[in-house]
């Protein structure tokens, strides 16, 4: 059996966190406002689960991310009021090479991460940074 995967994140601002992780990986928006329509006029949905996110309609409590290959896991971005409590439990390591990891980290911090802190384990180093909500991730 093919089985799929989907990484959900609870987010204060799912759009934008969407947005955030689709251009530091690479990703797509998934945006079908043809499927939201049809969904409010067939009475599964009303205008107030919608908001026009840069200008498509889209649900108001979620966004997502999709590898444009179809390869890599879906990221799913649902809206939560709790706060973020401590470290991750789980985190990504985004493996870029040493000889490109700085331009990286730039342009990440440039997409609105924060840098945290630089680590070693041995021969390997790498630097952890924060997405726009706080969840710490690691570029090597």
């Amino acid at each position: 059996m093919k089985r799929a995967i989907q990484i959900a994140f609870n987010a204060k601002d799912p759009h934008t966190l969407a947005d955030f992780w689709a251009a530091a990986l690479g990703y797509d928006i998934v945006a079908d406002e043809a499927f939201v329509e049809a969904m409010i006029e067939q009475g599964f949905a009303t205008e107030d689960d919608t908001i026009r996110h840069n200008g498509i309609l889209t649900w108001a409590d979620g966004a997502a991310a999709s590898d444009p290959e179809g390869l890599l896991p879906r990221f799913y971005f649902q809206r939560s009021t709790t706060e973020k409590v401590g470290p991750n439990r789980l985190h990504f390591d985004l493996q870029v090479g040493p000889e490109h990891r700085d331009d990286e980290v730039k342009r990440l911090i440039d997409l609105g991460a924060t840098r945290l802190w630089d680590g070693n384990q041995g021969p390997h180093s790498w630097i952890t940074l924060a997405d726009p909500e706080g969840n710490e991730f690691c570029v090597s």
